[in-house]
């Protein structure tokens, strides 16, 4: 079962900026397979960031974001998605435990 978050992605271009915005970062929904996830860990980077006005408008400035790591076989991709590291494995293991039977 994959679990919906909203990925914070720093864009590698500068070419789409909109007057007055950064343009720097970006919010995208993604799905995560909870049965390749490694590691959750807070991103205290990206809490600076939103300190500083450089994410995208209209965020809390109490926010927290996790770092999840996933397993890709010989290397892993790390993702930053919205939300305190506590809540998002919560919601890993209870997506991790609710398995459905398909095509059973």
């Amino acid at each position: 079962m994959l679990i919906k978050f909203v990925e914070i992605v720093e864009n590698s271009t500068k070419t789409h900026l909109s007057a007055g915005s950064t343009g720097r970062f970006t919010l995208k929904e993604v799905s995560i397979n909870p049965e390749y996830v490694v590691c959750v860990r807070e991103e205290e980077r990206m809490v600076q960031l939103l300190k500083e006005g450089h994410l995208p408008e209209g965020l809390d400035q109490r926010q927290k974001f996790t770092r999840v790591f996933l397993d890709r076989g010989h290397t892993g991709i790390d993702l930053v998605v919205i939300g305190e590291p506590e809540k998002v494995e919560a919601d890993l293991k209870r997506a991790k435990g609710n398995k459905e039977l398909l095509n059973g």
